[in-house]
């Protein structure tokens, strides 16, 4: 997992992202579609339209770092509106990399009585 400071904002590019953008081109959708600036601090996630790939834009102080994940199997779970972003916790976040629905999180199995 990335190390991100605790007051780190997050935010889903919601929609499908062309996956060839690199640095530039997603710094350029941080600023003209979700009215953030991208050296600002805050997490940006971008899915691809297959839904495989997220890259990950972040400023860490020195300057942008880009991260991409492909999903052998399965694919990331994102909001179903076409634009606009959401906010996501870390906790989220760290369930969205692992392709798990961070939207209803729910137990594999039901906790055992103590005693």
């Amino acid at each position: 997992m990335i190390p991100l400071p605790p007051t780190t904002r997050i935010y889903l590019a919601c929609g499908a992202t062309d996956m060839r953008k690199g640095f530039d081109g997603l710094a350029v959708l941080v600023q003209q579609v979700l009215e953030k600036s991208p050296h600002s601090g805050a997490l940006f996630a971008f899915r691809g339209k297959r839904g495989d790939l997220v890259k990950l834009l972040w400023y860490d102080g020195q300057g942008l770092c880009l991260f991409s994940k492909r999903m052998d199997r399965g694919r990331f779970v994102w909001p179903i509106t076409k634009a606009g972003k959401v906010s996501l916790t870390a906790a989220q976040l760290s369930m969205l990399l692992e392709g798990i629905d961070w939207r209803r999180p729910e137990r594999t199995a039901a906790p055992l009585l103590a005693g």
